[in-house]
């Protein structure tokens, strides 16, 4: 059976429900949903950036400063991030506080999502999980400033778009 999303009302930033559809009619439609975004930081600041999987439905390949993913319906926007954490790279700590930094509409060609950011610091292994991810290394926070403003790097727009602010 197909993961469930819920559907949101696009003029309502809170994320209010107006409906349910499966995944693949979410993206192939381009609904809009709920999507979390976490930036990973160690202690000292680096950032952790990743490569995503060449079998990514969306943006395969491509770099990226946030582990998230779509929410399926009924799911609270900080366990999703912490399930995508978990699955992406490995980052499974119940107790690990993550820092809410507001929500924000993201919408392209591709996806239309209400994001829900976060932060968290790591100081710990990450390990590729599920597969979404295939490569990951510590950046320094100009380096990841300098990635977000150039239009030329391979970066996944969402990010660019929604995360950029937290680096100027």
């Amino acid at each position: 059976m197909s993961e469930q999303v819920a559907l949101l009302d696009p003029d309502d930033d809170s994320g209010r429900p107006v409906g349910v559809a499966p995944r693949e009619r979410v993206r192939r439609e381009n609904l809009p949903h709920s999507a979390t975004g976490v930036l990973v930081r160690r202690p000292d600041g680096s950032v952790l950036v990743h490569r995503r999987s060449p079998e990514k439905d969306l943006w395969p390949g491509l770099l990226d400063v946030a582990c998230g993913g779509v929410l399926v319906a009924g799911e609270e926007p900080e366990a999703g991030a912490r399930r995508e954490l978990a699955e992406e790279v490995g980052i499974d700590d119940p107790d690990l506080p993550l820092e809410p930094l507001g929500r924000a509409w993201y919408r392209d060609e591709s996806t239309w999502y209400l994001a829900h950011r976060y932060a968290v610091v790591w100081d710990g292994p990450v390990r590729f999980v599920d597969g979404e991810v295939t490569d990951a290394w510590w950046e320094p926070p100009a380096a990841v400033a300098a990635v977000l403003a150039d239009p030329a790097s391979p970066l996944v727009p969402d990010s660019r778009a929604l995360f950029t602010e937290f680096f100027a």
